[in-house]
């Protein structure tokens, strides 16, 4: 949520950044100055009216003291009619700040200046590329085939117990799981992140902390009985263990890394592009979070960046990395980096992370703050990135390690596996 002051004071430029999305913020905008406005003018009017309340309850009580009982009972018709009036402006003050936050949470995070113009994923700008891209034997498969050839992965079995998009992981195909899960957890502590495990549902407050709601209400699972939510990522929950706090600036940097499984209900989402590991309505993630001070943020993205670049070096898969356009970037980040994997065996580039600075749009809504040198109360920088997200890694290796042998397991996950080769 963007600060109301930072609203005020660069109106202008915020409107013009916010153009790199492709919105016409000037209406929102102008809304929210609205409501701000006669916020502070009602909070101004219920200040007097309590001052001027105030005073004469101190005039009442000396009157009285003094035997002056007549004059005091007039100034007492006139009190009561001050405490109604406070009341009804208190309630208009709680209204219109009501009215306020929800027009504030319309609005988008505004894209850092170094995101490009664009209206699609078609226009974000490759900025790094690394890995060859295997050349794979006739005849091979794309990984939903190879699963029901290995028999590791049944997806119309997931369909029998819950839908699409549940598949169910079978043999080796677990235990190929199990090890990325564990193999990315301990990279991430390796560079300093401390393990958290969280919980899979998250109340309204923490949707709204991390910017999920109201933005991706439709996407996301809700146990309507206790108004909870299925998180679409661990992220969700990692970052509102903070919500509300007052941090010392010794504590940065703040690193979390967690696995979860995610829901995501992913409507309206059909097609080719979107089957086997593709699109998935369950799928397992880890996570790493980082809340920094708000002077070192680009470097910790630069730095996670960094980091999930080795992952995929020692992976060997081919990757490229993406910094988002306007038209794409999410609705609570400044900046994105996008990492894809290439299929071979689809011949397409599937998208496994995403790494983003959200700088102070999540810690406003959060209430996240801390103490700077001086003493004052300043919003901390949030961040977030997949270290990795599963089904398309899983992918990546099935269709790029398959021969005519079997699958080959790459040689950094043959510990984790305790075998070589699917067969």
């Amino acid at each position: 949520m963007l600060q109301i002051q930072n609203i005020r004071e660069n109106q202008e430029s915020i409107i013009t950044a916010l153009k790199k999305r492709n919105i016409d913020a000037a209406p929102m905008i102008s809304k929210v100055l609205e409501l701000d406005e006669k916020r502070r003018s009602i909070q101004t009017e219920l200040d007097a009216t309590l001052a001027e309340s105030n005073k004469l309850s101190k005039e009442i009580g000396m009157l009285f003291k003094t035997g002056k009982a007549q004059e005091a009972n007039v100034l007492k018709e006139k009190t009561a009619g001050l405490k109604e009036a406070s009341k009804k402006l208190g309630e208009d003050l709680n209204t219109t700040a009501e009215e306020l936050q929800q027009e504030l949470y319309l609005i988008p995070n505004v894209p850092h200046e170094s995101v490009p113009s664009g209206n699609s994923d078609e226009d974000n700008e490759e900025i790094f590329k690394e890995g060859d891209i295997p050349t794979l034997s006739e005849g091979a498969l794309p990984h939903w085939e190879l699963a029901k050839k290995y028999d590791i992965i049944d997806f119309e079995l997931g369909v029998k117990i819950t839908g699409a998009g549940f598949p169910v992981y079978k043999g080796k195909g677990a235990r190929l799981q199990r090890a990325l899960i564990a193999y990315f957890l301990d990279k991430n502590a390796e560079a300093g992140y401390t393990e958290m495990q969280v919980p899979l549902m998250v109340n309204e407050d923490s949707g709204y902390g991390t910017g999920q709601l109201p933005d991706k209400e439709g996407q996301m699972y809700h146990v309507q009985a206790d108004d909870l939510y299925l998180i679409p990522t661990a992220e969700v929950p990692v970052t509102n263990l903070h919500r509300g706090d007052i941090l010392a600036e010794s504590d940065f940097p703040i690193k979390y890394t967690g696995y979860t499984p995610c829901f995501r209900r992913e409507a309206g989402s059909y097609g080719a592009h979107v089957r086997g590991l593709n699109r998935l309505h369950q799928f397992d993630k880890v996570e790493i979070v980082r809340m920094e001070h708000p002077n070192n943020s680009y470097q910790a993205l630069d730095e996670m960046v960094e980091h999930v670049k080795n992952i995929l070096r020692e992976l060997k898969l081919p990757y490229r990395i993406l910094r988002l356009c306007g038209g794409d970037l999410g609705f609570t980040s400044a900046l994105t980096f996008d990492f894809e994997v290439f299929s071979t065996a689809q011949d397409r580039w599937l998208e496994i992370s995403s790494v983003s600075n959200f700088e102070t749009f999540q810690a406003n809504r959060l209430k996240l703050r801390f103490k700077d040198e001086n003493g004052k109360s300043q919003f901390a920088h949030t961040l977030n990135g997949s270290s990795l997200a599963l089904p398309r890694v899983l992918a990546g290796i099935l269709e790029n390690y398959q021969t005519e042998e079997g699958i080959k397991i790459p040689e950094v996950l043959v510990p984790y596996c305790g075998f070589d080769i699917i067969d």
